[in-house]
């Protein structure tokens, strides 16, 4: 028995890719650190030339970067920037965005209910519910404490 789990362990490292950590996370730091840089001149942007204040530049930068993002997906860009990139393409808002066009895209063919609609929050679904879930008891548990 010892010997089929030695010979499977050296199949398996050797079919397994090198994975050079320093180079994935030099790689995703700088991709998103582009990606924020680039949200932030469109906040700079939305100030100066359409007159957003504090309040409405957040809402407006996400917005845009959704729409880049879906964009970039829907042309088959943001997918080679995934690859390059990693988590440096995933954490940022337009890998939310990227999260929701990519299933939407891919079984648009199966129809609009079953297709579209099943699968359009595949991997973005877990996430809008973990997350608008943690806030409604978050906002209970303030309210509850008096803040």
């Amino acid at each position: 028995m010892s010997n089929n789990s030695n010979s499977y362990q050296k199949l398996v490292d050797k079919a397994t890719p090198n994975s050079e950590v320093f180079l994935s996370c030099v790689k995703a730091f700088w991709v998103g650190g582009v990606i924020c840089t680039i949200g932030q001149l469109i906040t700079f942007a939305g100030e100066e030339w359409l007159g957003t204040n504090l309040i409405t530049a957040p809402s407006f930068t996400s917005c845009v970067l959704i729409f880049i993002g879906v964009v970039l997906t829907g042309i088959g860009v943001y997918d080679r920037i995934g690859r390059y990139a990693g988590a440096g393409s995933i954490v940022p808002i337009t890998g939310f965005a990227n999260s929701v066009a990519a299933p939407a895209m891919e079984f648009r063919r199966e129809g609009l209910v079953l297709g579209l609609g099943a699968k359009l929050f595949t991997l973005a679904g877990p996430v809008l519910t973990y997350g608008i879930s943690s806030s409604v008891i978050v906002g209970i548990i303030y309210y509850l404490a008096g803040f």
